[in-house]
């Protein structure tokens, strides 16, 4: 069943990624490595695979998980990117606009591979960012926790394709936070006094 269950995408956009160092948005949440994956809804083809994989849980889930009944109104991972966040009703961002928008995680004990277009290991972190495009493997799974029933989505390898506008969702430079380095000032030098002891090596000057 989980061969149902498991989706590799067609090219993707990626935000809010985390997949060298696990992330918890709220203190106290556990640390997880997740990243927001952008479909875009011309791509048909992976959306027909991902709701058929989200169907493939929803049956795992009444045989294993939910004592043989399906919930009425059962939370799924994927949302509509022209709508509105679940978390808080407000709009999606501008670059959901035109896809379906999910988040796939993965426990701080299984890190993702992710590897360039030709298949090698990613070593410079700094070319993972949220704004690439790439594929991404997911596996839809269904859970009960807390008295909660759904659809979940875990994270698996990720595939950087190509470069894209960097999102905000993701590691910020120090020049975008703060602006171009400014040089420093010359500063005059003065003779350290005689018979004094460095603090830093403990040697004498």
């Amino acid at each position: 069943m989980d061969n149902f269950c498991n989706v590799t995408t067609g090219e993707v956009r990626m935000s809010y990624a985390h997949l060298f160092k696990p992330y918890a948005a709220m203190p106290g949440q556990e640390e997880k490595y997740s990243v927001t994956v952008l479909v875009p809804k011309t791509d048909t083809d992976t959306m027909g695979r991902i709701n058929a994989a989200i169907e493939a849980a929803k049956q795992r889930g009444v045989s294993e998980k939910w004592s043989g009944q399906c919930p009425p109104i059962l939370p799924t991972p994927v949302y509509d990117g022209d709508g509105v966040r679940p978390s808080d009703g407000m709009p999606f961002g501008p670059e959901c606009k035109g896809h379906w928008v999910f988040t796939a995680s993965a426990k701080a004990d299984y890190p993702p591979e992710v590897v360039d277009q030709m298949g090698n290991p990613i070593i410079n972190q700094s070319e993972v960012y949220s704004g690439m495009y790439g594929r991404v493997n997911v596996t839809f799974y269904p859970y009960t926790f807390g008295g909660k029933k759904g659809i979940g989505c875990g994270l698996g390898p990720v595939q950087k394709l190509r470069d894209g506008e960097a999102l905000s969702g993701g590691h910020v430079s120090a020049a975008q936070a703060f602006g171009a380095p400014q040089l420093k000032p010359a500063v005059p030098y003065t003779q350290q006094p005689a018979g004094g002891i460095n603090p830093i090596t403990g040697l004498p000057y």
